[in-house]
Parts: structure tokens; sequence; C-alpha cells
């Protein structure tokens, strides 16, 4: 379902704009989702009606760890970073 939700190629390039993970310097904690299980959820709520809360357990991220994911990447700017990428993929795609 993820490698549906998120095809390799809008893996590749998502990839080269979030920010890396934050790491604990005391270690420990519980597994931190993947980046590719998280927008897999994000893009499921951005193109459903649901809410946080409702989305399915199969992505393996709950909403909530969802929507804090998407709030950082939101503060870091990637889903623009992710728009200028695309679109300077379509343009360059075009001229060939």
């Amino acid at each position: 379902m993820v490698e549906r939700m998120v095809p390799d190629e809008l893996w590749e390039l998502f990839q080269r704009v979030v920010p890396p993970a934050p790491t604990r310097p005391q270690g420990g904690g519980r597994r931190r989702y993947s980046d590719r299980e998280v927008l897999a959820a994000i893009i499921f709520v951005a193109t459903t009606d649901c809410n946080w809360r409702q989305s399915p357990p199969v992505f393996g991220p709950l909403g909530p760890t969802a929507h804090c994911r998407f709030t950082e990447w939101s503060t870091a700017r990637a889903w623009a970073k992710l728009h200028r990428l695309i679109l300077g993929e379509l343009e360059m795609g075009s001229r060939r």
C-alpha cells in the first residue's frame, strides 16, 4: 500500500527535500516510522475526506504521528521545495 501511495519516482524526489530525522542524544525511545510510511499516510489524508485520526493503520503511523511529521515538514518548507523540484523535473522533461 505504501509503495502504491508513494511511487518510487515520487519517493526519490521527496528524499531530496525532506529534512534529516532528528537524533535523540540519550538514545532509546520508540522506533521512528519511516518517512515513506508517513508520507503515504499524509497523502491518504490529503486525498480523502478523512481526518488525521481516521487514517487507516495499514500505513503504519497513527494519525497524530503523521500530523506531527506533516507539521515538521511544513515548517522546513519541504512541500514548497518538492513543488519546485517537480516543476523543474517537468520542465526538463518537456525540453527533451
